[in-house]
């Protein structure tokens, strides 16, 4: 399994960035790669293309019925503020075909550092967490939630 997140450029800079903390935590199944509009990356493009990778996102009533995350391996998490994730998939046309999956948390967004925030919407690391404890990696999954929730205490 692998969780690609695909960070915007802005968002590497950012004290608030969460999605650093799954990367250190869970470096074996997390990576980064950067947005890139007009050289987007080679592997992200084919592993949509073959359906081998889910794009996660917010379920809304005009998506198409969302797939269940034990169906896929690896997935695609857009990590930036939630106007750069627009950006990103509005202006990343693989994307569009990629499979969709929605998480559906147990718990709201625990999240506190940035303000305007999407309703019932989890930060990058929060993301992670889920897909982890939905696919059966628990022990990395507390260990990001660990380190997450001393981030957020800041």
């Amino acid at each position: 399994m692998k969780i690609y997140l695909l960070t915007h450029e802005r968002e590497l800079h950012r004290p608030t960035n969460t999605g650093a903390i799954a990367i250190t935590a869970g470096a074996s199944l997390v990576r980064r790669v950067i947005w890139e509009r007009k050289q987007p990356d080679v592997e992200l493009k084919k592993l949509v293309a073959t359906g081998s990778a889910a794009l996660v996102y917010p379920a809304e009533e005009s998506d198409p019925q969302p797939l269940d995350p034990t169906a896929f391996d690896n997935f695609i998490l857009l990590d930036g503020t939630w106007q750069e994730a627009r950006k990103i998939f509005n202006r990343t046309p693989y994307l569009k075909t990629a499979p969709r999956v929605s998480l559906q948390p147990e718990s709201s967004s625990n999240y506190q550092l940035r303000r305007n925030q999407l309703q019932g919407g989890l930060c990058t690391a929060e993301c992670v967490v889920e897909l982890l404890r939905v696919k059966g990696y628990r022990e990395v999954a507390g260990d990001i939630e660990a380190r997450f929730y001393e981030f957020n205490r800041r």
